[in-house]
């Protein structure tokens, strides 16, 4: 009988599992390393602890690890139903709110090192986290990709600590009820990506599709599919600084100013970025909320222990 200490957060409506502990120990003098020893060996714990019956596809996972670097707080690994990620925003408040609510952390600013970099958060005394996210950057503008129901679609490759498909000119309703059609518009997106060998820099798999719309009390309304099929919940932190980006790149918005971005649920993200040198480093704020304290028990016996795999 093997046991996993969880806290359950959500982002905007976007699910979060700190993993506290009873993963086994792993290898690696950097974060990146570590999850490669995870994704290659253990691979089994995420699956135990994301997917069904204990998770579901919208679930993103955190393994709280030692920080890797002298100033940080903790190192995390992100991983989903699908497998791992460089970086997740809403997870990130997540696993600051968690720690709060543990008595682990107090207001103020923290170092955290992730898969793809060390990132700055501030939690305020009202419990608003903020990420100050790894520098994000627009690759490619209006690439082409033809879907077969669609057509010509145009769209920009932007890196916000994963690689992003965004694109404004769509045609799709963006609303809570439309989520089954724009799932299967974002998937047709995603696939034909692949087919047509779209990437991002260095051939990098560009795993998310993100639609923007005029928003309701924002400036913008966005529709996010994330790597398993899940749409997320909330306005998306690396897909928002995936968007600062591009703004930025087109002259839209300055440094310093305050973009509002709405997730498909009606979440908000307050969103603005610095310019340090060459590095956009986007700054995302919102809130988490703890929904659970649990204890994973997994079971040698249970047929289903290691998860439902799809």
């Amino acid at each position: 009988m093997k046991r996993v200490h969880v806290i359950d957060s959500h982002t905007a409506g976007e699910p979060t599992r700190l993993v506290l502990d009873g993963f086994p120990a792993l290898s690696g003098s950097t974060v990146a390393e570590k999850l490669n020893d995870l994704r290659e060996n253990h691979d089994a714990w995420r699956r135990a602890t994301v997917l069904e019956p204990r998770g579901n596809d919208v679930l993103v996972g955190a393994l709280l690890c030692e920080a890797t670097t002298p100033d940080s707080l903790c190192g995390v690994i992100f991983f989903n139903n699908s497998g791992y990620l460089g970086m997740c925003g809403h997870a990130t408040m997540g696993l600051v709110a968690s720690l709060a609510h543990i008595g682990k952390i107090t207001s103020g600013t923290h170092k955290i090192d992730t898969p793809v970099g060390t990132v700055t958060v501030q939690l305020d005394e009202d419990g608003a986290v903020t990420v100050h996210n790894v520098p994000s950057y627009r690759f490619r503008r209006e690439v082409e990709v033809t879907l077969p129901e669609h057509g010509i679609v145009k769209g920009d490759i932007a890196w916000g600590g994963n690689w992003f498909f965004l694109i404004s000119d769509h045609g799709q309703q963006l609303s809570l009820e439309n989520v089954d059609a724009l799932t299967e518009y974002t998937w047709s997106v995603r696939q034909a990506l692949i087919q047509q060998n779209i990437q991002g820099e260095c051939g990098g798999d560009i795993d998310h599709i993100e639609l923007f719309a005029k928003g309701n009390n924002a400036d913008s309304r966005n529709f996010v599919l994330c790597p398993g099929k899940a749409y997320d919940r909330s306005p998306c932190g690396t897909g928002t600084s995936a968007k600062l980006a591009c703004l930025a790149a087109d002259g839209a918005l300055p440094p310093g100013h305050t973009w509002r971005q709405e997730g498909i649920c009606g979440g908000i993200f307050e969103a603005s970025y610095t310019q340090e040198g060459t590095d956009l480093i986007p700054s995302i704020k919102g809130h988490a909320y703890i929904s659970a304290e649990s204890i994973l028990v997994i079971d040698d016996n249970d047929p289903f222990a290691w998860g439902i795999h799809h």
